[in-house]
């Protein structure tokens, strides 16, 4: 799938950006990293977890994450790929992502399996960190 941008005018180098820092939060995931997820957090950012959970700011994330993210990969992995990127201005950008969870033989895990996170990210002193993050379940 080739991701789409809005405006399409936006900066390559931004979007480049963006879609590595979505490939961080895989990595993160599949290698039950806590700190390296946490990294990708603003101090004051809200996370709505898979379950809806709201969680604000970093020390409750922090709290969440280190409960449930490690093992977590104990049985399969998860994929991330952007399909949208969407800056509502130059320093804050929202990434639309296709989530995908495989079981331990690499097969994605039945409909229930998939999410559709949205991450909204703001850049400070050059550097972009997740101010607000939605982790939804596809169902089908």
């Amino acid at each position: 799938m080739t991701a789409t941008f809005t405006p399409v005018s936006a900066l390559e180098r931004d979007r480049h950006d963006l879609t590595a820092l979505v490939a961080e939060i895989e990595r993160a995931q599949q290698q039950e990293d806590v700190e390296g997820f946490l990294a990708l957090f603003a101090p004051t950012a809200v996370w709505v977890n898979g379950a809806g959970r709201r969680l604000i700011g970093l020390d409750e994330i922090s709290e969440f994450t280190r409960g449930v993210l490690p093992g977590a990969m104990a049985d399969g992995s998860v994929t991330y790929e952007v399909e949208h990127i969407a800056f509502v201005t130059p320093d804050v950008a929202l990434t639309g992502v296709r989530q995908q969870y495989l079981d331990a033989d690499g097969k994605p895990v039945a409909a229930d399996g998939a999410g559709s996170p949205s991450y909204l990210w703001s850049r400070t002193g050059g550097t972009w960190k997740i101010v607000a993050g939605q982790n939804t379940a596809v169902i089908a």
